[in-house]
């Protein structure tokens, strides 16, 4: 079987290419990537090469496919796995294995799977971890976001509460209570908006803030007060650019700190206000990851001593975070086009790959069987003027308040010649 992919060979070193896929085991499965989205991740990996430590120090010599957000079907069933998997299944894939305590994941550490690529062979490991999850909705860039959708699972599953009088965690935020999300209207802030208003533990009071008001009035258009308020939560957006920001927060929970809080940005500044309005054991959730790994804010311990306050944060969901997201987007739960911004064709991944940290917007989800420029959802209407398929793109997105869809990604799968 003839592939095409994005080959890591070293430091900065990315090239698209086609060459021959091994004959399948009796314990492997030939599959069809259809979609792969960007993650900074694999930004790390191609600009350390082999320093990266997933990346084989043999990269050189052995180049692997980069990519590990992917979605596609199975083509071919290894006899092993021919009572659980049959051809055609529509796939997602949970990439850190953790087989025997090794590091190797696709997208990073393997010759035949990633999804950077038109076809892959799954290794024997994945089906043994419970790795190759079924995913059931009507489109294949759900499967592609369901990574990054489940860290969000992940980081609401972490948090935590204490039982006055004993020493017994209780896990979660507070059923009922009050939660407010800091710099939250960005991609992965509207799916954990998505996701709290969705899942089966909501708080009573949503709160998000945000200082610019155009990226608010888009959020409260996408998740709208009135749609969680059909799920009993009370939601509001507050600008705090030029307020006294801890004031109106408090204000809004009746004058009370805060249940829950979550940190969207890596600033210090937001990170002292999260605490801030911290209520009677309280939990923040530092769920921004910084690129400075010095970067540190003040923290009130008068409050940790006195009010039980405390602090948590998670990097990655885990393989029961997927299925849930998984199951949640299947049932129309969850709306995973909230966080992508750019399409593109597998032609466009090395060069995105490596520009990643400078491309604004959020997800870039590249269909890995046709050729196309990587270009913004925002880009189609203009780019329609002169091209009929961006013409009839921004027609389907326009259709969802400018999110990619189900029927666009089918359109274009249909419109654009394969890679």
């Amino acid at each position: 079987m003839q592939t095409k992919a994005v080959r890591l060979y070293g430091k900065n070193d990315l090239r698209l290419e086609s060459f021959e896929l091994p004959q399948i085991g009796p314990d492997e499965i030939l599959a069809k990537v259809i979609s792969d989205s960007l993650c900074m991740s694999s930004y790390k990996a191609a600009v350390q090469g082999a320093d990266h430590k997933r990346v084989p120090n043999d990269v050189a010599q052995n180049p692997v496919i980069i990519g590990h957000e992917f979605c596609g079907e199975l083509v071919q069933v290894g006899e092993k796995w021919a009572d659980q998997f049959k051809p055609g299944d529509k796939f997602a894939i949970q990439p850190a294995l953790n087989y025997k305590g090794s590091l190797n994941a696709p997208g990073y550490s393997y010759k035949y799977i990633g999804g950077d690529a038109t076809y892959i062979v799954i290794p024997h490991e994945v089906m043994e971890m419970g790795c190759l999850l079924p995913f059931g909705a009507d489109n294949f860039f759900g499967g592609s976001l369901a990574e990054p959708l489940s860290c969000v699972a992940g980081t609401f599953h972490a948090m935590y509460h204490t039982t006055r009088g004993s020493y017994a965690h209780q896990m979660g935020i507070v059923p009922g209570g009050s939660m407010a999300i800091l710099a939250g209207v960005g991609p992965m802030g509207l799916a954990a908006i998505d996701y709290i208003l969705h899942c089966d533990r909501r708080p009573g009071k949503l709160i998000v803030t945000d200082i610019d008001q155009a990226r608010l009035d888009r959020a409260a258009s996408i998740l709208s007060p009135e749609e969680a308020a059909k799920n009993g939560v009370e939601l509001r957006y507050l600008n705090t650019r030029d307020i006294d920001a801890k004031a109106a927060l408090l204000d809004f929970n009746g004058g009370k700190g805060y249940d829950d809080v979550l940190c969207f940005a890596p600033v210090a500044a937001v990170v002292e206000q999260a605490d801030a309005i911290l209520g009677e054991d309280g939990c923040l959730n530092f769920f921004a990851g910084p690129s400075n790994a010095a970067f540190s804010a003040q923290l009130n311990f008068y409050n940790v001593h006195y009010a039980s306050t405390h602090v948590v944060g998670t990097s990655g969901g885990n393989t029961d975070d997927m299925k849930e997201v998984l199951t949640m987007m299947s049932q129309g739960k969850l709306n995973p086009a909230i966080l992508v911004t750019h399409i593109g064709g597998l032609n466009a991944v090395a060069a995105a790959t490596l520009d990643l940290p400078h491309i604004p917007g959020g997800k870039k989800l590249i269909y890995t069987g046709i050729e196309m420029p990587l270009t913004a959802i925002a880009d189609f209407a203009k780019l329609g003027q002169t091209n009929p398929v961006f013409k009839k793109l921004a027609e389907l997105t326009d259709q969802t308040n400018g999110l990619w869809n189900s029927k666009a990604e089918q359109y274009l799968l249909e419109a654009m010649k394969e890679a």
